[in-house]
């Protein structure tokens, strides 16, 4: 067994620890905590495509046999004629400020550029979240810009931080 960081297609096994980082709200912290959530949801579209299609993805960031936590990704349109992936990343307490996230991010970009032709991969992270916020960079990406009251979460309206990945960027 290989201590190599990886990702790998959800199992059914696994869809516990996506409820768990989407539901209870002491495993999910505090930039991931959105309420409750329709539970079934991942079983749903696990039972359907295996949380893999055209349009986005799901896969398990596992270490040493040990799942981490999920990547995710989804298209968005960006002109008529183009597109770019939106990606995001939960970690499982454990798992959070050891590197992981870096690697998972540095891990989900190399995929994307290899298996599909887009050009751009963006992710974003509220201003406060300032560890999600250095492991993006660390990764490779660039910090876009401040997005004004974009998300609501816990009672408020929060701003939140753009980053953004071009294949003709310098790797990481």
């Amino acid at each position: 067994m290989t201590d190599q960081l990886v990702l790998q297609p959800v199992d059914e096994d696994n869809l516990i620890i996506l409820e768990q980082l989407t539901q209870d709200p002491e495993t999910a912290g505090e930039f991931a905590r959105f309420g409750w959530l329709d539970p079934g949801r991942y079983r749903r579209k696990w039972a359907e495509n295996g949380l893999l299609s055209e349009d986005g993805g799901t896969l398990m960031v596992v270490r040493g046999g040990e799942p981490l936590g999920f990547v995710t990704w989804r298209r968005r349109q960006t002109t008529p004629a183009s597109f770019c992936w939106s990606m995001g990343i939960a970690l499982l307490p454990q798992a959070r400020g050891q590197g992981y996230g870096t690697e998972a991010h540095r891990l989900l970009a190399r995929y994307l550029f290899a298996h599909t032709t887009v050009h751009r991969i963006e992710a974003d992270t509220e201003v406060d979240n300032i560890a999600e916020q250095k492991a993006l960079e660390k990764a490779g990406f660039s910090r876009e810009g401040v997005m004004r009251g974009c998300g609501w979460r816990d009672g408020a309206w929060r701003d939140g931080v753009l980053y953004s990945l071009l294949r003709t960027d310098p790797p990481v």
